[in-house]
């Protein structure tokens, strides 16, 4: 009786034929078992697990992932993020086999980031130019999640637990930041974090989505108005020196040409 050959069965790269002898099928699916386990990367697991190289090219699709989710928003094609990570669209599947575990992946990544940056800047800033220099990270942080928004959205709200831990976390940073610039007195005390939150995040929804700049220059004006009232503001006087006289005692020193009271006067309303 002729022995009838299984499919090619694929595992490890290479392309293997198993067929049915006297050692049966049972041994080749445990052998196809122990292939894909020993090259497989864990998904779930934590970065300390992972090799070198494997954590490395997982860093690296976080880093494209984000860049990409900014710029095109969260359907952009898996394999531009792969190529942009320079790694092989199998390699980002055996990481993040479904798009939602790459997108909270990145968001994590991005909140992490903001939490750890707060304590950096305030090591090595003064507290104000500190707080000034994250609320501009917060925009960038803001970008990346609005581009990820339509996966984002149904997935804290399914997971309330996760969107709390990461809110407050990023609240505290900010918290921090607000902290440390009212006592060195100059940041006033009436902004909570959340507040601050609130106010960087509805200027950045609030503007389109390819006008950073615009999102940018509109932080730069609630911080200055973070700063108004406290000794680090120059006085109005100070300021009014510094720019010289203004246009209107200006105006008011400079004489009317002779005969233009008279035929102001003689305008009838709406003239």
């Amino acid at each position: 009786m002729a022995k009838r050959k299984l499919p090619p069965v694929l595992y490890g790269g290479l392309l293997r034929f198993a067929n049915r002898g006297r050692v049966g099928g049972q041994g080749v699916r445990r052998e196809v078992a122990a292939a894909d386990s020993a090259g497989a990367e864990p998904t779930g697991a934590p970065d300390r697990h992972l090799r070198a190289d494997a954590l490395r090219n997982r860093q690296l699709l976080i880093t494209a992932a984000g860049a990409a989710f900014s710029a095109h928003g969260a359907e952009v094609p898996l394999e531009d993020i792969a190529r942009g990570a320079g790694v092989g669209i199998g390699t980002l599947y055996r990481h993040f086999p479904t798009r939602d575990s790459l997108v909270e992946a990145v968001y994590r990544h991005e909140v992490d980031v903001l939490v750890e940056s707060a304590e950096q800047l305030l090591a090595t800033l003064p507290p104000d130019q500190a707080l000034e220099e994250w609320m501009q990270l917060f925009v960038r942080h803001v970008a990346t999640k609005r581009g990820m928004l339509a996966v984002l959205k149904p997935m804290l709200g399914t997971n309330p637990s996760f969107y709390g831990a990461t809110k407050a976390r990023t609240t505290a940073a900010a918290t921090k930041l607000l902290e440390a610039g009212v006592a060195a007195g100059n940041i006033r005390g009436d902004v909570q974090g959340d507040d601050l939150l609130r106010a960087v995040g509805g200027i950045c929804m609030s503007t389109d989505h390819d006008s950073s700049e615009a999102a940018a220059r509109l932080v730069g004006l609630l911080f200055d108005g973070l700063r108004h009232g406290t000794r680090s503001e120059p006085p109005v006087a100070a300021r009014a020196s510094a720019s010289g006289p203004s246009a209107q005692s200006s105006r008011a020193r400079t004489p009317l040409p002779r005969g233009t009271r008279a035929r102001w006067r003689s305008r009838g309303p709406g003239e």
